[in-house]
């Protein structure tokens, strides 16, 4: 294997997605059961509980238009959770990437690898919750495999939203204040749980703009085994968010680690 001065720049920072990996693999199972609990919790109580009392929602039970929604939230939690106090603890608490830094990598190797590897957790725990609907019979034939690279796409954009603030946040404490103020507001106008038809108008609006609701707009469809409209919409606006998110996540993190 190449060494890391000599790799081509596109894959320098495989090290650090490696070395993440190989201290993730000895707890992977009960971390990826740890993922499935909420999501599972919710489409079961409120998908069989509640959607028991529910019309139809486009022709489908109210359980298959959560389950669309269950993991797109599902992948969404995950890349953050990585990317904000997994990355955190290895940047400022265990100065792991300090020690990185001490290699040929480069602080830019070092975000892409940690990019891809909150991108790589959100793939396990959007993968597992899809399984699960597909055991419930709650996927459509062939396209539902296609969910797997929008679960992907997801993932990246909020793998990168998150090392923003990993950038600033001087403490845990607060990465409370992302999920108060934009992740959980975001699950709720993004389609995960309703229509966005049922809010008002400049709601909705706003709602779709959002990275969740892309997601939503690729999942949901494939799950029914039908083809998004506007798919190529949906995953520009989701790799110019993963894109545009790490360039200001670099220059943060490199400004703060400069100081």
């Amino acid at each position: 294997m190449l060494s890391a001065a000599v790799r081509p720049p596109a894959v320098r920072w495989f090290p650090v997605w490696q070395r993440n990996f190989l201290v993730w693999k000895k707890l992977a199972l009960p971390s990826i059961l740890g993922n499935l609990a909420d999501p599972l919790i919710y489409m079961l109580g409120l998908g069989y509980g509640l959607g028991a009392m529910l019309p139809e929602i486009n022709g489908r039970s109210y359980v298959a238009f959560l389950a669309a929604g269950t993991v797109c939230a599902s992948t969404m939690n995950a890349a953050t959770f990585e990317a904000l106090y997994s990355a955190f603890s290895r940047m400022h608490v265990q100065k792991t990437w300090d020690a990185i830094l001490n290699t040929p990598l480069g602080l830019a190797d070092v975000v892409a690898g940690e990019l891809f590897w909150a991108a790589t957790k959100s793939l396990f725990s959007g993968a597992a919750i899809l399984v699960v609907v597909a055991a419930l019979g709650l996927a459509s034939g062939p396209l539902a495999l296609w969910v797997l690279p929008a679960i992907v796409l997801t993932g990246l954009a909020f793998a990168a939203l998150g090392l923003i603030w990993n950038a600033l946040a001087p403490s845990y404490d607060f990465f409370m204040y992302y999920f108060t103020l934009f992740i959980t507001p975001m699950t709720l106008i993004s389609g995960v749980f309703f229509p966005t038809d049922q809010l008002p108008g400049w709601l909705a609006t706003v709602g779709g703009w959002l990275p969740l609701a892309q997601g939503v707009a690729l999942v949901r469809p494939l799950l029914a085994g039908q083809v998004p409209a506007d798919a190529l919409i949906h995953i520009m606006a989701l790799l110019a968010t993963a894109g545009v998110a790490f360039v200001i996540a670099l220059r943060l993190t490199r400004r703060r680690l400069l100081k």
